[in-house]
């Protein structure tokens, strides 16, 4: 039976840890549900400091809320509107340690302070974002964004995504 290991500070997460853990969570499933969900709460459960972690999923048009961990949450967002539209529109990761000061934020939760979000793109096909706030300013650095960005490939790499 997998087992999470507890997470440490925000400033002790161990990456390479989480990866052995999340191959091992994932294994030889393939379902893309399972997986999102699967992956959703794994983040929520294993970092510390969160208030929100999940998907929007590219449906060709705009995002779409997919699984996820937290409090209920904004349905659709355009491209290019707020942090998770932004990501999606330019394809990078964005880092927000004070999402009151990021141009059209939009504010699911107003406990949310800093965010980060990761783009889902396979085969140059952009397939959604990976959102993820935080009620601790400051929350998100660039050793995140590497380390989230490693355990996105994984979850990629694991899960068999719908061709439409």
């Amino acid at each position: 039976m997998f087992e999470v290991n507890g997470a440490a500070s925000a400033a002790q997460v161990d990456y390479d840890s989480l990866a052995k853990q999340l191959n091992s969570l994932l294994g030889n499933e393939r379902d893309f549900i399972a997986n999102s969900a699967q992956f959703s709460a794994f983040i929520y459960q294993v970092l510390p400091e969160l208030n929100w972690a999940g998907f929007y999923l590219f449906d060709g048009q705009e995002l779409v809320l997919g699984p996820f961990q937290g409090k209920v949450a904004c349905v659709r967002i355009a491209l290019g509107c707020g942090v998770c539209g932004a990501a999606a529109q330019q394809r990078e990761t964005i880092v927000v340690p004070d999402v009151h000061a990021f141009p059209g934020h939009i504010a699911c939760d107003s406990a949310s302070r800093a965010e980060i979000v990761l783009p889902i793109v396979v085969e140059g096909r952009l397939l959604g974002v990976f959102d993820i706030d935080s009620p601790v300013h400051g929350r998100f650095n660039s050793e995140d964004a590497l380390g989230l960005q490693a355990l996105l490939a994984i979850y990629v790499a694991s899960t068999g995504f719908p061709k439409h």
